[in-house]
């Protein structure tokens, strides 16, 4: 398989039992070039734990689908706006608060020493899989609705929708589905950021993942109060941490994403941010 042509062969050591199971710690020796860091041979929990981010990252997908397309458009009792309102507000805010803190460099670089520098998307994948679910499965629905699409309107709204999800799986597949998922690192023992990205949906703005994201939550024809809360606060959100995120890209890439931020205006809303 291409890019495990770096990994030592399997012997039989001190390390490996005399049935030939995988003994050793979940990474190996590890090396520092050019700033990526490399181990020598992953084991076999390596690879599960890679796997196993990535799986929860798609199981963690599918359930917010499911819960904003499906549950999430019934109906609540009015029994109340600001209670679950507030609620779902503060769980959004304990996810937001974990991203913001994997984000940091102090953290990131504790992660890097605790398991391995590989591995720390990967760890960031499960928990942040987790925590999303958590806040899907928790999020309280809130009476009343803003709006329903109706007729052509109707199909429109389905339009938008379809487009944020192409929108999403172009952005995705250009950074590579496995980088974000935390198991190319591990295919590869290679930890280092992808080259940045800078045509197709990235010249229509710099995040095409959150443009993808707005239209998708947005675009319901259905608004349901409780669509449009978790629309407006996880799009807030985005908004907020772009600009924190864009330092970080800068101090990794330098001149070319001043160059690109030059070339390409919008954050993440065209014609808006």
């Amino acid at each position: 398989m291409a890019g495990l042509t770096c990994f030592d062969h399997p012997r039989r050591n001190s390390k490996t039992t005399p049935d030939g199971m995988d003994q050793r710690p979940i990474i190996g020796s590890s090396d520092k070039a050019n700033g990526a860091a490399f181990i020598s041979a992953p084991s076999r929990r390596a690879f599960a734990t890679a796997w196993g981010g990535a799986a929860a990252f798609v199981v963690s997908l599918a359930y917010f689908l499911y819960a904003y397309l499906v549950r999430f458009g019934v109906m609540a009792v009015d029994t109340g706006f600001w209670r679950p309102t507030l609620t779902d507000i503060a769980l959004f805010s304990a996810f937001a608060l974990h991203h913001s803190l994997f984000a940091r460099t102090p953290l990131r670089a504790w992660v890097g020493t605790v398991a391995s520098p590989v591995l720390e998307r990967s760890l960031y994948t499960w928990v942040a899989s987790a925590m999303f679910a958590a806040v899907c499965w928790w999020w309280m629905l809130v009476p009343g609705q803003v709006y329903r699409l109706e007729g052509y309107w109707l199909w429109l709204g389905w339009g938008v929708q379809a487009a944020g999800l192409l929108l999403t799986v172009a952005a995705s597949r250009a950074l590579d589905v496995l980088d974000l998922a935390g198991v190319r690192p591990v295919l590869t023992a290679h930890a280092a950021h992808v080259p940045l990205k800078t045509s197709g949906v990235f010249a229509i703005v710099r995040h095409p993942l959150y443009l993808g994201w707005a239209l998708l939550t947005f675009g319901a024809p259905e608004m349901t109060a409780t669509r449009a809360l978790f629309a407006v606060v996880s799009n807030a959100y985005l908004a907020l941490a772009i600009p924190w995120e864009e330092r970080a890209l800068v101090r990794t890439f330098g001149a070319e994403y001043e160059s690109y931020r030059l070339k390409t205006r919008w954050r993440m809303l065209p014609g808006l941010y």
